[in-house]
């Protein structure tokens, strides 16, 4: 798990962007660092030890995992340097492909899952890698023989990757994080998107393939890119969909056991993050019943009771035979309100990054990986919302009404909302049920900003689909991926912590696709994963209300109170006058006194800080030409 940045082009970029770019990485990585790349494109390319200019580039910092000896560092190279790769994730389960390679030839210096990577790539080529990988990846391989760089998202999205191209120029760059690419862009080119912006009013966060900047994007997952060095071309496609494996091979529950348990292999330790939830209690009670009861717990604990489930988790743990750590949540999060957006990268308003910060701040003084139960209601159709939308399910085959769409208002009424549904088809209609700001309050907010309903990306072929199915489809392409999984990634990584999602193993989740709907698909939900659990009868997963991961917002509301002076002014300053000083003024004023809009309050303070600071971010590390 690392940090990963790198550029490719013919303007000589000054020592001080690639400390930029290097420093907004640091984080992600904090047992080596190193760069490799040349001062032009027909120099050698090798490692750099004093970065001066340079015209290609990649940049790593490396959080050890497997093998953490420095010659498994990165920028990783074959024999004769014809090869390189940057590379951040976790693959699992390559050890006979290896053993192949063996075979066939090649030789081994480390035990690292890198060095198969390359090896591998070595041998069948990118192609053939990619569906060799079992994990999570954003992967960069610079093959100078071919004079192409290919780079590549895992399959479920747990690992980032942001780029920029400029084909005309011959130029692109890439980054686990925005700001990791910013100090590479031209002046000019450092503008923020409204787009961006308006589908984070809309999402709480911005969703592939855009970025809070006009010129960044984020590769979606499951996708590839290559880059020509000669052309400046740039090719993007999709390499894999979710599909149902009937194969026979495998059950999903014994699939179920392997993805955990591929997930245990590390040289530093791993623990589990438990809730007292079905899908972290599945996880620790496998864990224990394939002999891994020594993995350590920790849990976030709330001094609000209905908020806290810490006594149940402690409970369940001890009944496993598993150690539990009790992360108190502090009372008043504003000292570190401006870290946790800055390592939020963009922005970003889910409430429950607050305790997920803070319980990987204390978990990672005691282990370098954690479990956690990411994509159990996803496969399983777990979150409340499925059953809320399905039950209007028959719209499927009616018109919209775009004609009732509503009109601007700060504060719409319960008509305005119901219009709003009506004026877009059933599916279309889906990305409201869990939305920030609403389309008739951003239209009075964004007077001259031509407004969508959404911005999530809508999977093609649904048709053949039940219901339920083309809504996890949906958000298997957008909420998982973009929300769940990136929230995951930034503020674990923020800490140097690795976060691994067996839930999310694509084999795994090709035998879910493969079960019986009746088996799959339950009232509760998820029973048929809660009957892995030998203890489940005694846990009572299904005899209280599901709790979600949430701080209380208005209390958090309450510490950042001082922060809405001025921030109407700041935020129309900040996007060019795109949202109005005066709306937001209005909407400050109303919303503070609606206890409805809390979380809406909290997504405007998140943008209002994150602005400001990449406003401060723009300016840092020039690219001289």
């Amino acid at each position: 798990m690392c940090g990963i940045a790198g550029f490719f082009g013919h303007r000589s970029i000054a020592a001080a962007s690639i400390d930029a770019m290097r420093s907004a990485i640091a984080r992600r990585g904090p047992d080596a660092f190193h760069v490799a790349g040349s001062v032009r494109d027909d120099s050698a390319f090798e490692r750099q030890e004093n970065v001066v200019h340079l015209q290609r580039a990649l940049l790593h910092a490396r959080l050890s995992i497997r093998d953490p000896r420095p010659l498994a560092d990165q920028p990783m190279l074959n024999r004769d340097g014809s090869v390189w790769l940057c590379y951040n994730g976790e693959v699992y389960g390559w050890e006979d492909d290896k053993a192949f390679l063996q075979r066939s030839g090649h030789e081994f210096f480390s035990t690292s899952d890198t060095e198969f990577i390359l090896r591998g790539y070595e041998h069948w080529g990118w192609e053939g890698l990619l569906p060799r990988l079992r994990g999570m990846f954003a992967l960069v391989i610079v093959d100078l023989r071919l004079g192409k760089v290919f780079c590549a998202r895992d399959r479920m999205g747990l690992k980032p990757l942001v780029y920029y191209h400029d084909g005309a120029a011959g130029e692109f760059a890439f980054a686990s994080l925005v700001r990791a690419v910013v100090p590479y862009l031209p002046p000019a080119k450092r503008d923020f998107s409204p787009a961006g912006i308006d589908a984070y009013l809309t999402h709480r966060t911005i969703p592939a393939p855009r970025t809070v900047f006009r010129h960044l994007q984020r590769l979606e997952n499951a996708h590839c890119l290559e880059f020509t060095l000669a052309t400046g071309e740039l090719k993007k496609w999709r390499y894999w969909s979710p599909e149902a494996l009937t194969d026979g091979a495998n059950t999903w529950q014994a699939e179920l056991d392997q993805a955990i348990a591929l997930r245990t292999a590390a040289d530093r330790p791993v623990g589990l993050f438990l809730s007292s939830g079905i899908d972290s209690t599945v996880l620790a009670s496998r864990l224990v019943e394939q002999g891994y009861s020594n993995i350590r717990t920790f849990t976030a604990a709330f001094d609000n009771p209905a908020l806290d489930e810490s006594a149940r988790a402690a409970a369940i743990a001890s009944r496993l035979g598993m150690q539990n750590e009790r992360i108190v949540m502090p009372h008043d999060p504003a000292g570190d309100f401006a870290q946790i957006v800055a390592d939020l990268d963009e922005p970003f308003a889910d409430p429950s990054s607050f305790p997920t910060w803070y319980l990987a701040r204390a978990a990672v003084d005691d282990v370098k990986v954690v479990l956690c139960g990411d994509g159990g209601d996803e496969l399983f159709a777990g979150y409340k919302r499925y059953r809320q939308h399905l039950r209007s399910a028959w719209r499927r085959h009616l018109p919209a009404w775009p004609k009732l769409r509503p009109a601007p208002a700060i504060v719409p009424g319960k008509r305005e909302r119901l219009a709003l549904e009506a004026s877009l088809g059933w599916l279309a209609s889906y990305p409201l049920r869990f939305s920030g700001i609403g389309l008739s309050e951003r239209t009075a907010l964004q007077p001259d900003f031509a407004t969508r309903p959404h911005w999530w990306r809508m999977p093609e072929n649904l048709e053949e689909r039940s219901p339920i199915e083309q809504l996890l489809a949906v958000d298997g392409e957008n909420y998982l991926p973009e929300y769940i999984l990136r929230k995951a990634d930034l503020l674990t990584m923020a800490h140097g912590l690795e976060a691994r999602a067996p839930l999310l193993d694509h084999v795994f989740v090709g035998r879910v696709l493969a079960m019986p709907p009746a088996e799959r698909f339950s009232d509760p939900a998820k029973q048929a994963l809660a009957g892995v659990c030998p203890q489940a009868a005694e846990f009572a997963f299904f005899e209280r209300k599901k709790m979600g991961f949430n701080p209380p917002v208005h209390s958090l509301l309450q510490s950042l109170h001082p922060r809405l002076a001025g921030l109407p002014e700041r935020l129309a300053a900040n996007t060019d006058g795109q949202l109005s000083a005066g709306a937001l003024a209005q909407a400050v004023a109303s919303w503070s006194t609606e206890r409805s809009y809390g979380e809406q309050l909290l997504q405007l303070l998140i943008l209002d800080e994150s602005l400001a600071q990449l406003v401060a971010w723009r300016a840092m590390g020039v690219a001289h030409g």
